[in-house]
């Protein structure tokens, strides 16, 4: 699983090839995020095994998310073997220029 930052946004890729697309479940309870998947093992009993290394199972994975994201804005797609899940920032954490308010009149000193 790799996670980094672009812009305002985070951007988790988790590698499940092989992974039924069907089996994958993103979601989001109480600020944790999780991702689950299940890859099925073969069936067919005709097969004579000369090596088994490949992963079978369950995949479960959770990350907690801090308060500045947008959890309703999450999305996620499987494209390739890859899970992307893109995690918007919050308005209110975002970075944001402050501006100056100013007076346009210069006021006279009297002497």
């Amino acid at each position: 699983m790799d996670l980094y930052k672009v812009d305002d946004h985070y951007v988790l890729t988790a590698d499940l090839p092989g992974v039924d697309p069907g089996s994958i479940d993103v979601s989001v309870d109480n600020g944790t995020l999780t991702l689950s998947a299940q890859r099925s093992t073969r069936s067919d009993d005709s097969v004579e095994w000369l090596s088994s290394e490949r992963f079978y199972g369950s995949y479960r994975r959770q990350l907690t998310l801090g308060e500045g994201i947008d959890s309703a804005g999450i999305s996620a797609s499987y494209e390739n073997g890859v899970l992307s899940v893109t995690i918007p920032m919050a308005e209110r954490a975002k970075p944001r220029r402050i501006s100056i308010s100013h007076s346009d009149t210069v006021q006279a000193i009297e002497k």
